[in-house]
């Protein structure tokens, strides 16, 4: 009635395999040291040395109000809400919290910040050919090139 089969541990097994994993740096802990990652990496604490995503697709980096980040950052998404020292560099979308510090710089496809966060660097987008996503105006000619002298409306 209660028999536990091997087939049902396999699932389980999978299950818990194909859920993306998170990685938690609580305050109290200082990291000195890369950190590579697939998943979610929560920084609550300090990470002395650079962090890179494995997973390009679903990997993000959360830096909590009193973590801090002393190098850089290569991850497709990140919310930043402490301190980054060093370039951040985001394929996919970054969130700037209202107490972000960003020192260096910062390599965006998508961005939001919100009143409050700092950027002591440059911000630099990333077109489609560096990673990003492509830009709905790709296509299109900027106003300055379109002949609107020549048009026969008002």
């Amino acid at each position: 009635m209660f028999k536990k089969t091997d087939t049902s541990v396999a699932e389980t097994s999978v299950k818990r395999s194909s859920s993306p994993a998170h990685t938690l740096i609580s305050r109290d802990t200082e990291v000195i040291g890369d950190i590579h990652f697939s998943g979610e990496l929560i920084i609550e604490g300090r990470v002395r040395g650079s962090i890179f995503a494995e997973d390009a697709s679903e990997s993000i980096v959360r830096v909590a109000e009193k973590g801090t980040v002393e190098g850089e950052i290569k991850a497709p998404s990140a919310v930043v809400n402490g301190l980054v020292q060093g370039n951040v560099h985001c394929s996919k979308h970054i969130e700037l919290a209202s107490k972000a510090i960003v020192v260096g710089d910062l390599h965006y496809n998508m961005i939001e910040m919100v009143l409050g966060s700092e950027v002591n660097g440059k911000l630099v987008h990333i077109t489609a050919e560096e990673g990003g996503a492509p830009r709905l105006s790709d296509n299109t000619k900027p106003a300055e090139q379109l002949d609107l002298a020549n048009s026969d409306t008002p």
